[in-house]
């Protein structure tokens, strides 16, 4: 797979090539960008806000209200993770595995639903809450008293695509604006240095819809998330330029940035409402600077042993992988990035957590993936005082149905599943919500992505009602219509 970033976040920079607006663009090194830029009025705006920053509430204690979180990371399971295998205990289930129940012919996505089956996994009360956890998440189950569970989760679909557009913008259809970018776009960067929202996907793939997942909409297409892959040898593609090219001198550079200044300037003035040329600038003058920033963020070599060997970033293939995602995720956020999204799993029938053939066989691998690196990364984020202003959201698109599938397998269930949120302005060790007997629908307090986004929203400082955007027509917001913030879990 080709691992590239998208128009208007794309980082082709530093003598090196790009076409941008049709035109031929050259980049310099940091002291040359700042002297001359890409564009006079795109480098000044940048500075104005750089400066304003500094003194803008909104940056530090949010635009409605006062903010009790800076920072989200957030873990997201591509491809369902099972509720009844993991969090959600049932002892209904246990004691009617293997009859068979009457829930309807559209109850499954992809098949007809057989016998019930319970969890073939053990179940432990953790940590002074007695929170219920199998034993695939053995190092998860340690922080249970940092989390508050979201016990009747819904999703309108049980389809992945659909699904997980709905868990990650707030609508069903492609074409809306992400969490992370909303985020960017109501609150700007922390830092002049990285983006504000960040993207690491599953090294074995995209999930489902691809970058879609991460897309601005309607937005200005510069807070798209930046998807990195930290397993390539060059984890932000052409950075850095080619070894090969020998004709780039220093005055070629200026002469080339000057004519360039001038045509984007030209071109702008031409196209007023576009905000494409604006979000390319935007985009390659954050580049230059990520010349410096980046190669330090990943470079993982400054970390002790005793944080490799707490993330497990010495664990082979997509294992491994993972853990140094979840690594360099706290060291984005301790760095001012503002979101920062992990990916478990790639799209397609397998690789992810849509366990359809075998549960006992399918989920320990992908579970064993985030089980160890989660752990560690809420321990390191407590340890450097991270916790205090930073929220880690571990979510899915959907939940998995109680009954068996293939033998022992599990379909699709839009009508429950579990989250969790740690960190600030959360309620540790609670749980809110309640599903049937056995873990087929929500019934008791049951939330939605909005809900949940209306509540990450308001952690930040912001009210979801009052963050919209005329598109088309209508106001448009991350929570459509609907949302409540889910008080129960606040501290």
């Amino acid at each position: 797979m080709a691992w590239q970033t998208f128009a208007g976040c794309c980082l082709t920079v530093a003598n090196s090539f790009s076409l941008i607006s049709g035109e031929i663009a050259i980049y310099s090194d940091r002291r040359d960008f700042l002297a001359l830029g890409f564009s006079g009025l795109a480098l000044s705006e940048l500075l104005a806000r750089v400066d304003s920053d500094k003194r803008d509430p909104s940056f530090d204690g949010g635009l409605h209200h006062k903010a009790k979180v800076r920072r989200v990371i957030q873990i997201f399971l591509n491809g369902g993770m099972s509720q009844m295998d993991t969090f959600d205990f049932k002892p209904q289930l246990e004691k009617r595995h293997g009859q068979t129940v009457d829930v309807g012919l559209k109850a499954t996505a992809t098949g007809t639903p057989g016998p019930l089956m319970k969890s073939p996994f053990k179940w432990r009360q953790a940590g002074k809450s007695g929170r219920w956890v199998t034993d695939v998440f053995p190092h998860i189950a340690g922080y249970v008293d940092d989390m508050a569970f979201l016990m009747a989760m819904q999703s309108k679909s049980n389809v992945h695509g659909p699904a997980s557009y709905l868990q990650n913008t707030g609508f069903l259809m492609p074409g809306f604006p992400s969490a992370g970018s909303w985020i960017s776009y109501a609150l700007g960067r922390l830092t002049d240095d990285l983006p504000a929202f960040i993207v690491m996907p599953d090294m074995r793939g995209l999930p489902y819809n691809g970058m879609g997942n991460f897309s601005a909409g309607f937005l200005p297409i510069s807070h798209q998330g930046t998807p990195v892959n930290p397993s390539s040898p060059a984890p932000i593609p052409d950075l850095q330029p080619s070894a090969g090219i020998k004709f780039i001198s220093s005055a070629a550079t200026m002469d080339g940035l000057k004519l360039l200044g001038e045509m984007n300037q030209k071109f702008a003035d031409e196209r007023l409402g576009d905000s494409r040329l604006q979000a390319r600038v935007e985009s390659y003058e954050l580049a230059a600077r990520m010349q410096l920033a980046a190669p330090e963020v990943f470079d993982l070599a400054r970390e002790t042993a005793f944080i490799h060997e707490s993330y497990g970033t010495s664990r082979p293939g997509a294992d491994g992988s993972f853990s140094r995602n979840c690594l360099l995720a706290r060291r984005f956020v301790e760095r001012g990035v503002r979101f920062v999204q992990v990916w478990s799993g790639a799209g397609g029938p397998k690789n992810n957590w849509d366990n359809h053939s075998n549960i006992p066989t399918e989920l320990p691998p992908i579970a064993r993936q985030v089980d160890q690196p989660v752990a560690a990364l809420l321990m390191d984020l407590k340890a450097r005082g991270l916790f205090a202003d930073t929220l880690v959201v571990f979510t899915t698109e959907f939940g998995r149905m109680p009954f068996t599938q293939s033998g022992v397998g599990r379909d699709h269930n839009g009508g429950t599943f579990v989250t969790w949120l740690a960190g600030a302005g959360i309620k540790a060790g609670v749980s809110y919500g309640e599903s049937d007997e056995f873990s087929h629908l929500a019934m008791a307090n049951k939330t939605t992505c909005y809900d949940l986004y209306a509540t990450i929203l308001h952690l930040m400082g912001i009210d979801h009602e009052k963050l919209s955007v005329r598109h088309n027509g209508i106001d448009r917001r991350l929570t459509d219509v609907h949302g409540e913030v889910i008080k129960p879990i606040l501290a």
